[in-house]
């Protein structure tokens, strides 16, 4: 099975080609320009340049469906649905913080995925692995780092962009019970998001048409118009 895989949830626009469990070939980018100006010339480049294959000959698409930045959410996911409409093939959302969450499967310690959610506060959920497979997943939720204290009683690995702006809070706090990755394994890549699709084919049975943005928290421009 063949797929393509997308990450446009944050600041790195990630587009990943993954052939039957195998990462074949991923392209990453980090910058201030939109994900609209760059993601189908990244696309075409690994495709064709690097995977010598073309869109059409993919079996499904991957988006990340949120939470993340509402701009880059409905930018990916339209890139999807358009790709899948013209290969007839499906386009399957997955959850943004399942995608940092896979990136650390082999860890033998439970996983917060924190999301930075501006506003003071992150997006954050709890995951546990055994022997690289998902064993428990709880409910994402947005909130205030001095919230997130109250989620593990544990040593815990905090991984995102998050676990980066609340870095030094959350190590004052929780001591020796808080673990770090290296800043530059903090990003979503496209080809974690494919993994469960590969774990569980059912995924691909979604109704393209009801791939939409999972936002967690109301955008600010609603948040802002009901204040007013």
């Amino acid at each position: 099975m063949k797929i393509l895989a997308v990450s446009t949830a944050e600041a790195l626009c990630s587009v990943a080609f993954m052939e039957d469990g195998r990462l074949v070939c991923e392209e990453s980018w980090l910058d201030r320009q939109t994900h609209s100006k760059r993601l189908m010339d990244m696309i075409r480049h690994l495709l064709e340049n690097r995977a010598g294959v073309e869109a059409k000959d993919m079996d499904a698409f991957v988006a990340a469906r949120g939470p993340g930045s509402f701009t880059g959410l409905r930018i990916g996911i339209s890139v999807a649905k358009g790709l899948a409409c013209a290969a007839s093939g499906p386009a399957v959302g997955i959850a943004s913080m399942d995608g940092l969450a896979y990136q650390f499967s082999a860890a033998d310690l439970p996983i917060v995925t924190l999301m930075d959610a501006r506003r003071s506060e992150v997006y954050a959920c709890r995951y546990r692995f055994s022997r690289g497979e998902l064993a428990e997943k709880g409910h994402p939720y947005a909130l205030s780092p001095s919230d997130l204290l109250d989620m593990t009683d544990e040593e815990t690995l905090f991984v995102g962009s998050g676990a980066v702006a609340y870095k030094e809070f959350l190590a004052d706090r929780l001591k020796e019970k808080a673990r770090f990755v290296p800043a530059s394994h903090n990003h979503i890549k496209a080809a974690a998001l494919a993994i469960p699709v590969f774990n569980d084919p059912g995924l691909l049975k979604q109704e393209t048409d009801t791939l939409v943005p999972e936002y967690i928290r109301k955008p600010d421009a609603e948040v802002n118009f009901g204040d007013c």
